[in-house]
């Protein structure tokens, strides 16, 4: 493998495996089988990784759609050289359509009153692509069934005005990760009733799709002619305690490593970190982190989470700082490699092992990742000659 990355040395990397993300797609699209497309969402940077090699490494496990939520976040998509399929699904009231309709992206209506500002913000002969977002249960987003009608309605007008295409039909699932809970199937329910009154009116969407990355992998009967893949592609499972990342066959693809900058002997009876929420009960070697809740390590690991240095694990002792954070290691030195989490294949601490200690999910913890941290992405090595 080849790292890439910009800038000096530093303190704290994020290791982003690509070929690990590209595997994943390859695993999740064999698992949906032929005839349903796969979209790779790539959205707030990639959950952490980086939307760029993100967006890369899903195209190469052949992902025919990438997905993000805003349109800052679409147009950025376009910048790092992605010319394929994409959709985009948040926007504020009056904002800026044009642009992503010009740069290929498919948008998202979630109201009459978007579809209008949407189909205003074609001109000069493009055509917007535009996928309607019904609610089916979530309460999010997305246009009521009591809407339903004018909803469709406008678009059938507006797509035969030639203002617009409408390419798709979706929604999504509150309780997937929760397979046996009644609301998946009435919201199901509720989506093919949405795709019946759309069909009724006119529509012929090209895709429609509610499946996440839970429903994907628990719910067959929800891939219908998509699925947009998440949590999963970046090798973690969206509900560990029903399977692990490893029984699904994924490889988690990020790595959070630091250097050890201090190391100190403490005797019996020494606070550490702010608030001496830890006293040493014995003399106790520690090693300072250089990663803190700026890099975005949760505050709430303080006292609950390890770290891997020196081949074992090494708990968290005291509040989690700003900038550090503190490991008892007794045979810390300058300089020691410390991974803060990763695939787990050596025994280190995983990102579904930090979110247990963190009462969290594992979406939180590499998401949130990053500060002043720099992003390594590693790259499959080339052949010589090749």
């Amino acid at each position: 493998m080849n790292a890439k990355s910009v800038g000096s040395a530093h303190l704290a990397t994020i290791c982003v495996d690509e070929v690990a993300i590209a595997a994943n797609v390859r695993t999740l699209r064999s698992a949906v089988g032929s005839g349903v497309a796969m979209m790779s969402v790539v959205k707030a940077d990639g959950y952490g990784h980086g939307m760029g090699s993100a967006a890369r490494a899903a195209r190469a496990g052949g992902a025919e759609w990438l997905g993000v939520a805003t349109l800052d976040e679409a147009l950025e998509l376009r910048r790092t050289g992605d010319t394929g399929r994409a959709l985009c699904w948040l926007a504020e009231p009056g904002a800026d359509f044009g642009s992503v309709i010009a740069a290929g992206v498919d948008v998202t209506a979630s109201s009459t009153s978007q579809l209008r500002e949407i189909a205003d913000a074609c001109s000069g002969g493009v055509v917007g692509r535009v996928q309607l977002k019904v609610n089916t249960g979530l309460s999010r987003n997305g246009a009521p069934e009591a809407q339903w009608a004018d909803f469709f309605a406008l678009a059938k007008s507006l797509q035969d005005q030639g203002s617009i295409i409408v390419t798709g039909l979706w929604s999504h699932f509150a309780c997937a990760d929760e397979p046996d809970h009644p609301a998946n199937e009435q919201q199901e329910l509720v989506f093919r009733t949405a795709i019946s009154h759309a069909e009724a009116i006119g529509l012929e969407p090209e895709f429609k799709h509610i499946a996440n990355s839970a429903a994907t992998l628990w719910r067959p009967s929800a891939r219908f002619d998509l699925v947009r893949c998440g949590i999963s592609i970046y090798g973690l499972s969206p509900n560990p305690q029903i399977a692990s990342s490893r029984d699904l066959g994924l490889t988690p693809a990020m790595t959070v490593k630091a250097t050890v900058v201090n190391a100190m002997d403490l005797p019996k009876g020494a606070g550490v970190s702010y608030g001496h929420t830890f006293v040493t009960e014995h003399p106790t070697r520690v090693a300072l982190v250089p990663m803190g809740y700026a890099e975005g390590i949760p505050r709430h690991a303080s006292n609950q989470a390890q770290v891997w240095l020196n081949g074992q694990r090494a708990d968290l002792l005291g509040l989690v700082c700003m900038d550090q954070i503190v490991a008892a290691a007794p045979r810390a030195q300058i300089g020691d490699d410390v991974i803060v989490f990763g695939p787990g294949d050596h025994g280190e601490p995983t990102a579904d092992e930090w979110a247990a200690w963190c009462q969290t999910i594992n979406y939180e913890i590499v998401t949130r990742i990053g500060g002043r941290a720099k992003r390594v992405v590693m790259t499959p090595r080339v052949q010589e000659g090749s």
